[in-house]
């Protein structure tokens, strides 16, 4: 009687242990002959999609490739007439791929400070220079704060797109996929320092007051927001 409790404590905490991790996002990388588009995949640098491309911060701690110390992005470029131009690509627009995206968090951000103190309506006349700032100039500075960016990985493809499957005419193209990893307290910084530079665009000190208090936090909830934790 004592063993079959036993066998069946055990089977219960295999279960559990199953189901936790069946509620974690995995990435599944998948056979080219699997995928199902307006093109065919005819050459590729390997034989699967990798898993990076889909999600960089999930395939990174999947793979325990450092997520306590680094965060890592992934873009992809669009179909390009050759390898060399879709890869050069992907690698000179890695800056300003990482800041338009730390520039949509923030714009988000200010779209979401519903709350108390922290409400914020961009509509505010004492907000033009910042809505000015932000739509003209603070990609650019967030570029510039942009530091140690590093390629990891590059993946490319050479697609025929068929215009019986969907694409708007047939053509060849290829495409260009990169990895990156970034030091953590680095990307914390540029966050934390382009937040500062919106601030200073307000100068109604009730207005910069709650513009502070929307972008507090801002760098911890663009890493959550990453992991998906947000």
């Amino acid at each position: 009687m004592k063993k079959l409790l036993m066998l069946l404590a055990l089977m219960s905490l295999v279960a559990c242990s199953s189901n936790k991790k069946d509620d974690e996002k995995k990435l599944v990388e998948v056979k080219h002959e699997g995928i199902k588009k307006e093109f065919e995949v005819r050459d590729a640098s390997s034989d699967t999609r990798p898993g990076w491309i889909e999600d960089a911060e999930v395939w990174a701690k999947q793979n325990e490739k450092g997520t306590d110390k680094y965060r890592f992005f992934s873009f992809e470029t669009e179909p390009k007439v050759n390898r060399s131009v879709a890869c050069d690509m992907a690698k000179a627009n890695l800056r300003a791929d990482i800041a338009a995206e730390i520039t949509t968090f923030i714009d988000k951000t200010f779209s979401e400070a519903k709350e108390g103190n922290a409400s914020i309506d961009m509509n505010n006349p004492k907000l033009s220079p910042l809505r000015e700032y932000m739509a003209t100039n603070l990609s650019e500075k967030v570029q510039s704060l942009i530091h140690g960016a590093a390629i990891v990985k590059t993946y490319w493809e050479q697609r025929e797109y068929m215009k019986d499957r969907g694409a708007k005419e047939d053509f060849k193209a290829y495409t260009c996929a990169v990895l990156i990893r970034m030091d953590g307290k680095v990307l914390e910084k540029a966050i934390n320092d382009a937040a500062n530079f919106v601030a200073k665009k307000v100068e109604d000190p009730e207005m910069k007051s709650k513009v502070e208090k929307a972008l507090e936090n801002v760098s911890e909830n663009f890493i959550k927001a990453r992991k998906g934790e947000i």
